[in-house]
């Protein structure tokens, strides 16, 4: 089993026909994902390598079923993108695109609870549930399937964790990458409840980083609701405090939001916390003996 996504899922490209709407649209195609049209307004009617394009959601709806949308529409244009996929109550929005206001974050974060939706992202590599299906950017040669659920607000670390284990022989049941932004559509609590409550995910690699207060709610999440292994790690450690880094959200402020703010409640919620990367399979191994 997987959470959000699966074989069966339909997908929609909004922005299919821009540069990397179109390239990241053939390359899942390639691994397996069901794209079953795009979105450019003014561009429907055509096709992409036999994708038909339509000029809206509300289009495209007529003609199609759809479970999910990946947006890979230019910044100053994406947030009327997701506000569209989300007024059309497609269950599932992923948003590639960085660089979306937080003012228009804050209003897509809410309108997606009103509508039912999840939203993933922004400024996000996607997800992806091995051997089932991807939507986004992930590189799918270094996935394996298995049990191991990953969270991330890093894309390139999620890489690099999936990578080990997977040369671990641990394969994933999903990997998500929920974006480094301050607002973000869904967050680590919302997906380790869903994968306490998947039966194929065994335990969940959580990779958070500094700034915010995600880790620690997510901590508290774990120390009260989560039967299932979770090892974390943390992100940032070394960076130096009261400068913002390459992610928005990866700041620390007041005193909040600091490394070992983060692993001193994970610790306390039981979670052990790898020093770096390649620690993980080796400590899920040892939480699952």
């Amino acid at each position: 089993m997987s959470i959000l996504l699966n074989e069966h899922t339909k997908v929609i490209v909004q922005g299919i026909t821009g540069r990397d709407g179109s390239f990241h649209t053939m390359t899942m195609v390639g691994d397996g994902t069901k794209i079953v049209a795009g979105v450019t307004p003014g561009k429907g009617g055509q096709n992409l390598e036999g994708i038909p394009v339509y000029n809206s959601v509300a289009d495209c709806l007529k003609e199609q079923q759809v479970d999910a949308s990946v947006v890979f529409v230019p910044a100053p244009y994406a947030a009327a993108a997701v506000r569209e996929a989300l007024e059309a109550a497609i269950p599932l929005v992923v948003c590639i695109t960085e660089g979306i206001p937080v003012k228009d974050m804050t209003d897509l974060y809410h309108r997606a609870r009103q509508k039912g939706s999840v939203l993933i992202g922004p400024n996000c590599p996607g997800l992806i549930s091995p051997g089932k299906s991807k939507i986004g950017i992930m590189p799918k040669r270094i996935h394996k399937a298995g049990g191991i659920g990953v969270i991330s607000r890093s894309g390139t670390l999620t890489y690099e964790v999936v990578n080990e284990l997977t040369l671990a022989g641990m394969g994933q049941s999903t990997c998500i990458g929920i974006g480094g932004d301050p607002i973000v559509g869904t967050g680590f609590v919302d997906l380790l409840e869903r994968f306490e409550a998947d039966p194929d995910t065994t335990a969940v690699v959580l990779i958070g980083e500094i700034g915010g207060e995600a880790e620690e709610e997510a901590a508290q999440f774990i120390k009260g609701k989560m039967t299932k292994p979770v090892v974390a790690f943390i992100s940032g450690r070394s960076a130096p405090k009261g400068k913002r880094m390459g992610h928005a959200g990866a700041i620390i402020s007041g005193g909040k939001g600091t490394a070992e703010a983060k692993i001193a409640a994970f610790e306390a919620a039981g979670v052990d916390v790898a020093d770096k990367p390649d620690e993980i399979p080796g400590l899920i191994k040892k939480k699952l003996n």
